[in-house]
């Protein structure tokens, strides 16, 4: 008995270990230019504009097929948008009215990569879903030229009521987003790669208000630069 279990964990090492070395770590970083799209409770486009921000973290990959890895990581990953309605059911009267949100998420990718010998480095071509959650943020409200800008802090909830709504303090969001990638890029013989990135989200952004019918409905979409490195 006391050899087969030495047997068990002895393969369960050699396992681990082996595992451990096909695995490759990196370290990410780069430009997001984000946008939340959708509509207001009237079913109306709504009108936003690009965020710039940032994404940075670290990512594995491990061997699965010639050429065709797994790969996943966590990124710390900054959207949002720029628009002149407010995130609101309704649209704003006025155009002077404006708002900037940013809310700073951990993204978890879940990608097929495929990776082909191209000159001295790999062609890099990925797809697959990711998971992310909210961490925090902030929301810019301009009123126009004669009032300051206010700043509300981002409150995580599914729903909120009409009370929570109409706070001046808080902005309320979904915590958890989730979503498709894409991406292309090239990796040098040295562990240096770039790729282009496209995010589509594919959650609902708002949270719903109690007592109210319509709803209005956003979701994280954007495209990246990122440059990284494998160690």
């Amino acid at each position: 008995m006391k050899t087969k279990i030495l047997a068990v964990i002895s393969i369960m090492v050699l396992t681990a270990t082996a595992l451990q070395a096909q695995v490759e770590f990196g370290v990410v970083a780069g430009p997001n230019f984000q946008n939340m799209v959708g509509q207001d409770g009237n079913g109306d486009k709504m009108t936003n504009g690009l965020l710039v921000g940032f994404h940075a973290g670290v990512t594995a990959s491990m061997p699965i097929a010639p050429d065709l890895y797994f790969q996943t990581g966590l990124l710390l990953s900054q959207k949002g948008s720029r628009n002149n309605e407010g995130l609101i059911p309704i649209k704003a009267a006025d155009d002077e009215y404006n708002t900037t949100t940013r809310i700073s998420y951990i993204d978890i990718p879940l990608h097929l990569l495929f990776m082909p010998e191209f000159g001295s480095g790999h062609i890099l071509v990925g797809f697959g879903p990711y998971m992310g959650v909210g961490l925090f943020g902030s929301e810019d409200v301009d009123y126009g030229s004669n009032t300051p800008t206010m700043e509300q802090k981002i409150k995580f909830k599914g729903e909120i009521t009409d009370d929570e709504y109409w706070q001046m303090e808080n902005a309320y969001y979904k915590r958890f987003d989730a979503g498709a990638d894409i991406f292309v890029g090239y990796e040098m013989s040295m562990g240096l790669w770039f790729r282009l990135n496209a995010q589509l989200g594919l959650l609902n952004m708002i949270p719903s208000i109690m007592d109210y019918e319509g709803e209005s409905n956003l979701k994280n979409n954007g495209f990246g630069i990122s440059a990284g490195y494998n160690f």
